[in-house]
């Protein structure tokens, strides 16, 4: 049996049981089944499961810090009279190859304050981005790739995270 569909099925076991469905009650339910289905792990098949929820964790954390500090540097050059901003469009090469990772990285990267994913090549090979703050347009391509995409394809693609 695949290892999400059991977690559900036991977060439901855990909404059931305790008689409140609400969505942080599911998710508590699902919190336990995944500590359940951890510590029992050796009894079932191989699987990448936990690998996947860890770095799926680590990246909400990560993209979580990343828009923060996003948010407050466009605030910054909001508020202040100097304006720093070197707006560009940019061509990012991609390492993404499906459809669901290209429009994934360009969701998250539009969801970012000082970026907006424009257009993706006829090829699928490039993605353009403006992005609000780009001095140096190496330095913003090389952000995005060895940070947010890596990041993003390492939890499906089973490579660890940086």
């Amino acid at each position: 049996m695949n290892l999400f569909l059991a977690n559900i099925l036991l977060a439901l076991l855990w909404v059931s049981l305790s008689g409140v469905f609400s969505p942080a009650n599911l998710l508590f339910g699902f919190l336990i089944g995944y500590l359940a289905l951890f510590v029992s792990r050796r009894a079932f098949a191989p699987s990448n499961y936990f690998g996947v929820v860890e770095r799926l964790v680590r990246f909400i954390f990560f993209f979580a810090y990343e828009l923060f500090l996003a948010n407050l540097r466009v605030a910054y050059e909001v508020l202040t009279p100097r304006h720093n901003m070197h707006s560009r469009v940019i061509a990012l090469p991609l390492r993404a190859r499906t459809d669901f990772e290209i429009t994934a990285l360009a969701i998250l990267i539009s969801l970012t304050p000082g970026t907006l994913s424009l257009d993706v090549s006829a090829d699928k090979r490039v993605l353009f981005i403006h992005a609000m703050f780009a001095e140096d347009e190496e330095e913003v391509r090389k952000d995005i790739q060895n940070n947010l995409e890596a990041r993003l394809l390492a939890i499906w693609r089973q490579q660890p995270s940086q």
